[in-house]
């Protein structure tokens, strides 16, 4: 199996690590994508899927203020989230999404399509701004993908 899910549970194996996601756009499947390695029990630790404003908030501390001056999906929101499921998973890495599956969502400056990972470690809380032009899934598959990849980048530079 050498799948990317595969690469990162090798490389979190190496390393010591262990990994957590905070999901909202993609509806769990980055940890689905994750738990489908067998033995990810050593290095997964659990998943928040945060969909609604109120779960990021309530349960991942994502700030109401940053909410309200960014929208949910923005790279405040992404770090917050991402920061946040550090804490609450109490995992080394944390990885999160926010964005506009589709087909509808669209608001004024922000399309169908449009993600933010969230990535937070050691060094604090980072996010990817990622545009994509597929249907529902495969906005929700890239999106996966895209969080995966950088996830396997940090890693390997780790």
């Amino acid at each position: 199996m050498s799948s990317i899910e595969a690469e990162i549970g090798e490389l979190l194996r190496q390393k010591s690590l262990t990994i957590g996601t905070v999901e909202s756009a993609t509806g769990g499947l980055i940890s689905h994508l994750i738990t489908n390695v067998p033995g990810s029990s050593d290095y997964f630790k659990g998943s928040v899927t945060a969909y609604a404003n109120e779960t990021k908030t309530k349960v991942i501390g994502v700030k109401a203020e940053t909410l309200k001056k960014y929208g949910s999906v923005s790279p405040q929101v992404a770090e917050e989230m991402a920061a946040g499921g550090r804490k609450v998973l109490a995992v080394d890495i944390c990885v999160a999404d926010t964005g506009i599956a589709g087909p509808g969502g669209a608001t004024p400056g922000k399309a169908v399509g449009l993600f933010y990972i969230g990535l937070a470690n050691k060094d604090g809380a980072f996010s990817r701004k990622h545009e994509f032009h597929g249907t529902r899934e495969q906005n929700k598959q890239s999106a996966a993908g895209a969080a995966l990849n950088w996830v396997k980048e940090y890693l390997i530079s780790y």
